[in-house]
C-alpha cells in the first residue's frame, strides 16, 4: 500500500472515560480515521505509525448530530471511528508521544 496513504489515514486520537477504561481492560485504542478507509488500511496505518501487532479492527459510521442555532436547523459532520484492538504484549503510547 501507499505509503503517503497510511499516514493520511488515522486523523486524530478519540479521547474520553469510556476510551481510556478501555485501554486499561482491553488493550483497545481509539481513532477517527478517514471515511473511506477500510479495516486492513487501518490495521497496516496502525502497525507502521506505532510499530505493533493489530489483534482485531472495528468501524464505526458516527452519524451527524441534528442542532438548532437561533431558529435555524443544521447538522455536525459526520465520521468515522475505529476501535483497534492491540496484542497482549503491545502498547500505544499517545500521551508521551513527541
Amino acid at each position: 500500500m501507499n505509503q503517503e496513504r497510511l499516514l493520511k489515514i488515522l486523523l486524530r486520537p478519540h479521547v474520553s472515560e469510556k476510551v481510556a477504561t478501555g485501554i486499561e481492560k482491553n488493550n483497545s485504542h481509539v481513532f477517527e480515521v478517514l471515511e473511506s478507509a477500510t479495516k486492513s488500511e487501518i490495521s497496516d496505518a496502525v502497525e507502521s505509525l506505532f510499530n505493533t501487532k493489530v489483534k482485531s479492527v472495528r468501524i464505526v459510521n458516527v452519524k451527524p448530530k441534528t442542532k438548532v442555532f437561533r431558529g435555524m436547523n443544521g447538522k455536525r459532520k459526520a465520521w468515522k471511528k475505529a476501535y483497534i484492538t492491540l496484542q497482549a504484549d503491545q502498547k500505544i503510547d499517545l500521551i508521551g508521544a513527541q
